[in-house]
């Protein structure tokens, strides 16, 4: 047998060419061990790489509103400072204050930015950080229970909180904060907890 990537001989019952290292094509050499017998991968649809279920960050709902909240701020800054003629300050020093405004929701667009979260078919991982990056692994096995929490507010713009309870050696109760369609991401978390229990 020969590997159909760099055409190198492959000993048959190998799972990896030794040229290339791509995946033998021989069904026998693509067995994975199971407590009920080997299993090929190809009837099990690769289980052997990580599936991604969904990724997704805080809603960007309040950045956008805080954006249009310092920019009318900012406007409204240059115009007060250009008309009061009893303080004298140059147009570019007024227009930088104004500016400056913009600084408020861009901190919170970075912060927002920084958290990340992802549900795959064997665990939630929850990223956090810009520069240096915490990651929380939650197996789904310890997940013991599933959440949604929205204020009439959250509920009318279609946001809120998923609160997963787990079993880690850590235990508590992790919150996955102010994402977009909270009760969708619970049922696609729910269904992959059925598959493990």
């Amino acid at each position: 047998m020969h590997c159909t990537n760099c055409g190198s001989y492959v000993v048959p019952g190998t799972k990896f060419c030794a040229g290339c290292g791509q995946p033998a094509s021989d069904p026998e050499a693509t067995k994975i061990a199971r407590p009920g017998g080997p299993v090929s991968l190809e009837t099990q649809g690769n289980t052997a790489v990580e599936q991604v279920i969904f990724r997704i960050r805080p809603t960007l709902l309040f950045v956008k509103a805080g954006y249009a909240a310092a920019a009318i701020a900012a406007i409204l800054l240059v115009a007060i400072l250009a008309i009061v003629t009893f303080i004298n300050i140059p147009w570019y020093v007024a227009l930088v204050l104004g500016m400056a405004l913009l600084l408020i929701p861009a901190y919170y667009h970075i912060r927002r930015n920084s958290i990340l979260y992802v549900l795959t078919d064997s665990k939630l991982e929850i990223d956090r950080g810009f520069i240096s990056r915490t990651t929380r692994n939650i197996p789904l096995r310890n997940i013991q229970d599933v959440t949604v929490q929205a204020g009439l507010f959250q509920r009318l713009v279609g946001y809120g909180d998923l609160i997963v309870d787990n079993a880690s050696e850590f235990g508590g109760t992790t919150v996955l904060e102010n994402i977009e369609d909270p009760r969708g991401h619970a049922d696609l978390l729910l269904q992959q907890l059925r598959r493990w229990h």
